[in-house]
């Protein structure tokens, strides 16, 4: 079964730094595009970056331009989200997915994600 784990997301203060990490499996990792997602109480999730299956193509929000890296290490199954000089508006729960659908009970598969929080 597709899984995907999301881990790194803590308290850190404006101007800080922080690496998220998402573990996947269940399914043909290096096949796909990796997305990470942004979401804030009351808001649908927002698109932070993508990587393509050969991590050699990446897109970025105009928000988090110049400040996040998206990478992956498709040996480990795992994309990572470099996040610098943190601002307060990168607060939220962050997810990772798959360029596909996964359909569980008539609902789209997601992780728990990891929470951010950027605050002084």
């Amino acid at each position: 079964q597709v899984q995907l784990v999301e881990s790194g997301g803590e308290l850190v203060q404006p101007g800080g730094s922080l690496r998220l990490s998402c573990v996947a499996s269940g399914f043909d990792f290096e096949r796909y595009t990796m997305y990470w997602y942004r979401q804030t109480p009351g808001k649908e999730r927002d698109l932070v970056a993508s990587i393509n299956r050969d991590g050699d193509r990446t897109n970025y929000a105009d928000s988090v331009k110049g400040r996040f890296t998206i990478s992956r290490d498709n040996t480990k199954n795992t994309v990572y989200l470099q996040m610098n000089n943190l601002k307060p508006e990168d607060t939220g729960v962050y997810y990772c997915n798959l360029e596909i659908r996964i359909i569980r009970d008539g609902v789209q598969y997601w992780g728990e994600g990891t929470p951010v929080t950027v605050s002084s």
